[in-house]
């Protein structure tokens, strides 16, 4: 055949390659590595996706809270990929924030947002409406996201410790920027994004502001390890040998015979003693209770003098003296008197601007009333006067 090979011989040779392992697949699409051994099942996919799904349920209500907008995490979805995959079909740049697992878990995994999700978010944490996302995401977005990262990660971790079993808990969350366009090396992100790992992705919704998608990214090692807590510590139960039932308990002692009653029940003579009327034995006593059967005889019911109860009729009348002498008891209680000069509500990046010299305006008007409180309570007002050196308050009006 002039050295060409002909198609069947190209197919059985690609065919051989497949069974070593160079490129074959699974039913995800990525490449198998070894036979197909590291990747994950249907099931592994399914149990993971429920973990994930019910982890980011209370991660939603959490960041409900910080936004104070509505937010909706849809049920997740589950596939094997490479780096290439991810920074095909995502968004770019993005924000990478890495979950260290340090009690419950050995591993960590990552949570990809885009740039201006992030943006919107860290926005309405501080007070915004969601819409001041121009310029680019600097230190305090990283900083502001990072916590929200921690409070809903940390949620997350509470549910996955009552659903595993076991104690849950991480670290705190690192924020960094990345451009997936100019970056080209994955593993000084984390090692395990050179092979093949785990994308689950979320359809995430915040009010009328953020229709976008998020991801984490979990280590194949990492997820399996999920899946086998995941299965020992909720599903492991219903294929548990169930218990033998229990032995019932063992019949009580015959009851002890009654006590001797002067020369023993086995005797065939009269009973001793001062009774009055002696029967055999065998004849029983018919006028009295049997002894031994737990029930006492009932006695005599003695004479009791039984008189209706007396009670002192009350009055709203105060006496004027016990009642001076009741105060004078907690006249010297020290309290706080604070006077309230105004105030006003301020959001976190104006307090970051801050400096010496910064003019703070108050809600009240010059000249208005000053208010008095004591022990927080608003007591009176009055107007601010100087004292020689201090100042002080001339009370104007008490407020009932």
């Amino acid at each position: 055949m002039d050295g060409m090979l002909s198609q069947d011989e190209i197919n059985a040779l690609l065919s051989g390659m497949a069974t070593d392992g160079a490129g074959s697949s699974d039913a995800g699409g990525a490449p198998a590595g070894g036979g197909g051994s590291d990747l994950l099942t249907d099931a592994e996919k399914d149990a993971i996706g429920e973990v994930a799904n019910i982890s980011m349920g209370t991660s939603a209500t959490t960041l409900y809270s910080l936004v104070n907008r509505k937010v909706d995490i849809t049920t997740p979805t589950v596939e094997v990929v490479t780096w290439d995959e991810v920074i095909k079909d995502y968004e770019k740049p993005c924000v990478f924030i890495q979950i260290h697992y340090k009690v419950g878990l050995d591993g960590s995994n990552i949570l990809v947002l885009k740039e201006n999700d992030v943006k919107i978010i860290t926005d309405l944490m501080m007070s915004g409406d969601g819409t001041n996302t121009d310029g680019e995401l600097g230190e305090l977005h990283l900083s502001a996201i990072s916590e929200a990262m921690n409070q809903m990660m940390g949620s997350s971790a509470t549910s996955l410790s009552s659903m595993l079993g076991r104690m849950i808990d991480i670290s705190p969350p690192e924020a960094s920027l990345v451009d997936l366009n100019e970056f080209g090396r994955p593993e000084e992100i984390a090692d395990f994004l050179t092979g093949q790992f785990v994308k689950i992705s979320f359809k995430m919704l915040i009010g009328d502001l953020v229709d976008s998608t998020i991801m984490q990214l979990y280590p194949i090692d990492f997820a399996k390890e999920l899946y086998n807590h995941f299965i020992n510590g909720a599903g492991g139960a219903a294929s548990a040998e169930p218990e033998p039932a229990p032995e019932p308990p063992p019949p009580p002692p015959p009851s002890a015979a009654p006590p001797d009653m002067g020369g023993g029940m086995g005797m065939q003579q009269p009973m001793g003693g001062d009774m009055g009327m002696q029967q055999p034995m065998g004849m029983g006593m018919p006028m009295q209770q049997p002894m031994g059967m737990g029930m006492p005889m009932q006695q005599p019911m003695a004479n009791v003098n039984v008189q209706p109860a007396q009670f002192t009729t009350f009055t709203s009348d105060l006496n004027p003296l016990q009642t001076q002498e009741n105060i004078e008891l907690i006249k010297d209680v020290p309290l706080e008197v604070t006077v309230e000069l105004g105030r006003t509500h301020k959001s976190i990046s104006d307090i970051l601007d801050f400096s010496p010299g910064t003019i703070i305006e108050l809600e009240k008007i010059a000249g208005e009333p000053v208010d008095v409180l004591v022990n927080g309570k608003n007591v009176a007002k009055g107007e601010v006067v100087v004292i020689e050196e201090s100042f002080g308050v001339r009370v104007t009006e008490i407020i009932k």
